[in-house]
């Protein structure tokens, strides 16, 4: 019996599925002790060479994942050579997933930490747009890959969550007449600003919704459709000033918006 041995773990990503296979293995044997040693992003013959050439012990063993067939191969065959034992993670998932599906995968490293990358962007942008929605904090306008200006209940604030789970950093400004505008705003590039507008007769359905939702007296300013008109004629001037792209958002769904903004600042840019 085996008291001691190493587990060497390969791959051509980081190596963190191979590493956790071979661990949750090795600890099934309470009589043993084990020790890791991980080589990450292994993605080349001369690399191999010099791993299997460090080797110290008899008693080893090789956990890998490594999705290049050549190299997985070259491995394979290396092993074979120095008689240590070996585990290709991928090679039944793969072969199953092959006959399964009815074709060949792509055999490209490094696509979990692809998708995790992605993941976290997106959790970054969805929570820079919650900490800078509606001008909370306006120093956000100098981070932000979109900044959207308008009135309030333009979609400002659904359309910047839309966009954040496209990963873009959203910050959104409602124009209120009256009250300054950040300076920030005109520090900016323009092509990174993106003006709301809809029309009057909509805008004040939706106001109405919403001060009934909360349960307020429906003769505020606030749905007073002179209010509004001045509101939108304000907002209009701020976006001439500033000299920004602006989209209608009447009858317009969050998903449509969001296209047209990605389209935008994809031309400017």
């Amino acid at each position: 019996m085996i008291k001691n041995f190493l587990v060497y773990v390969l791959s051509d990503s980081v190596g963190d599925t191979a590493e956790q296979v071979a661990r949750a293995s090795a600890e099934q044997y309470k009589d043993s002790d084990y020790e890791i040693k991980k080589y990450p992003y292994v993605e080349s013959k001369t690399k191999i060479d010099s791993i299997i050439e460090s080797l110290n012990s008899e008693n080893s063993i090789f956990v890998y994942t490594i999705v290049n067939k050549e190299i997985s191969e070259y491995l394979r065959q290396k092993c074979e050579e120095k008689k240590v034992p070996y585990i290709d993670v991928m090679a039944p998932c793969l072969n199953t997933f092959t006959d399964f599906l009815g074709q060949e995968p792509v055999r490209e490293s490094g696509v979990i930490r692809k998708l995790d990358e992605d993941y976290f962007k997106r959790v970054e942008a969805v929570e820079f747009a919650v900490k800078y929605d509606d001008g909370k904090d306006p120093r956000g306008i100098l981070k932000a890959d979109i900044v959207l200006i308008g009135v309030s209940r333009s979609s400002k604030t659904p359309l910047s969550m839309y966009l954040a789970h496209k990963n873009y950093k959203v910050v959104n400004i409602p124009l209120v007449k009256g009250s300054k505008v950040p300076d920030e705003l005109f520090e900016v590039p323009r092509r990174k600003i993106i003006g709301l507008m809809i029309d009057p007769s909509d805008l004040i359905e939706i106001r109405r919704e919403r001060i009934r939702v909360l349960g307020l007296d429906n003769s505020v300013d606030y749905v007073s459709i002179e209010k509004i008109y001045e509101e939108l004629e304000y907002a209009e001037k701020i976006m001439r000033k500033v000299g920004c792209p602006v989209i209608d958002m009447t009858k317009k769904a969050v998903e449509e918006a969001a296209n047209l903004v990605i389209d935008i600042i994809n031309d400017l840019n």
